[in-house]
């Protein structure tokens, strides 16, 4: 609740329960902002002593009403019923804190947070809803066109075709963003080709397209595997010859390959243009570039100036490791004594290289005892407060058990921050 904002000056307290706009019961945050957006309104609020009342708001501020709800869906999380063999969390090992096995497949999370959906789960009244609130965009796992490939990967054969759905969605004005998770041997080759071509039909009501690679643990299915980086740069050339297609066609390339692509290759990333407007970063699609942009940004700056001289261990997944090193050579040769410590994924499995998917056990046992200076951990591994990893470590934890003063960063230039000040020493 903020003070002094229209919704405290109606006398609305935190713990009170927004029940209703002009009799419409809500389901849900948007509910609450397709109906509160005229100028007058009647709001049902349930105080937490038990009472219930009406309210008549006259907003001045279309785009402020003062409210914060303490969770977006107020009748709970639409969940994934599709039985992917490749479904990252499904490969979860046992042992994680219960919310890293929700599989969430919501709409509504999807438009606020550009969560991908399948659009597997949707009721007929989903179907209106999308249409009578112009829910746009939302981010949909397509992985492949083809009904009986799609139902492949999906693990299901009930679901009906994925093109009518976004041909609707592009009917009804709704955009969207979507992802093509490969599978060697299931949904590339000729597959990514009818995928990518069937995209291009739907014109600009598709705003994107990610290329990705599969995510194997070592808990995934037998028989799966991941891409080689002969197979890594066959995708990368039949992206580039779709992102030419679409850019005679609709004007943008649209198509994007993922940095893994890239990194697994072995072979330089692209210039930011390559990603135009980054609608995918989250997806890790031009992420590495972002960073390394930011970096070459920071280090004139940083030049100009000391840099401390302690020892910073960069931690990270192998993944990246390569690309850490040209930057830590150029922070050497500014003064820095950066060195790089690419960590194995042994919770998750070798084949997990990303540094976000990094565990604090085998931060550990990377560095334990043999820790000198200062680590500096990605941001990345730990959760959205900055507080826990995957595993349940926090940093305290971290700096206790390598035996060293930790530093969080997300930008390469936060290596060389200075340490924050002691409580003793503030």
């Amino acid at each position: 609740m903020t003070p002094g904002s229209p919704a405290a000056n109606l006398g609305i307290k935190p713990g009170d329960v927004l029940q209703a706009v002009d009799g419409r019961p809500l389901r849900d945050e948007l509910d609450f902002l397709f109906y509160t957006s005229g100028d007058t309104f009647e709001l049902t609020v349930h105080s937490s002593e038990g009472s219930t009342r009406s309210l008549l708001v006259e907003r001045r501020d279309e785009s402020f009403f003062g409210v914060e709800f303490e969770d977006p869906l107020f009748d709970g999380l639409r969940l994934c019923a599709n039985h992917c063999s490749f479904c990252f969390v499904r490969q979860m090992p046992p042992g994680f804190r219960p919310t890293l096995y929700v599989r969430d497949d919501d709409y509504r999370l999807s438009f606020l947070h550009g969560s991908f959906i399948t659009l597997t789960n949707l009721e007929p009244s989903d179907w209106y809803r999308l249409a009578e609130q112009r829910l746009s965009p939302l981010y949909v796992s397509v992985h492949a066109t083809e009904p009986e490939v799609r139902r492949r990967l999906l693990g299901s054969r009930e679901h009906p075709p994925i093109l009518e759905r976004l041909r609707w969605l592009r009917d009804h004005r709704i955009a969207f963003h979507a992802q093509l998770v490969l599978v060697p041997g299931v949904n590339d080759g000729e597959h990514l080709d009818r995928s990518l071509g069937d995209l291009l039909e739907l014109g600009e009501s598709c705003l994107s397209v990610s290329v990705v690679p599969v995510g194997l643990t070592r808990c995934a299915p037998a028989g799966r595997r991941r891409f080689n980086a002969a197979e890594a740069g066959e995708v990368i050339a039949q992206v580039t010859q779709w992102r030419r297609r679409y850019h005679a066609a609709i004007g943008r390339r649209t198509v994007y390959a993922s940095d893994e692509w890239f990194l697994l290759r072995g072979t330089d990333l692209p210039l930011a243009r390559y990603y135009e407007d980054f609608s995918q970063v989250e997806n890790g699609v031009g992420l590495v570039r972002l960073f390394l942009d930011a970096w070459e940004a920071d280090r004139d700056r940083l030049a100009a100036g000391p840099v401390p001289h302690d020892r910073r261990t960069v931690v990270c997944g192998t993944l990246i490791a390569a690309t850490w090193e040209q930057v830590a050579a150029e922070m050497r040769a500014l003064g820095a004594g950066v060195v790089v410590q690419p960590v194995t994924n042994y919770v998750l499995g070798p084949s997990v290289t990303v540094s976000g998917l990094l565990c604090g056990a085998d931060v550990v046992q990377a560095l334990e005892s043999r820790a000198d200076g200062v680590v500096c951990l990605p941001r990345s591994m730990f959760d959205a407060a900055g507080k826990v990893t995957l595993d349940g470590l926090t940093v305290e934890e971290l700096s206790c058990r390598i035996g060293a003063p930790v530093l969080m960063g997300t930008e390469a230039a936060d290596v060389l921050a200075p340490l924050p000040a002691r409580r003793s020493e503030q």
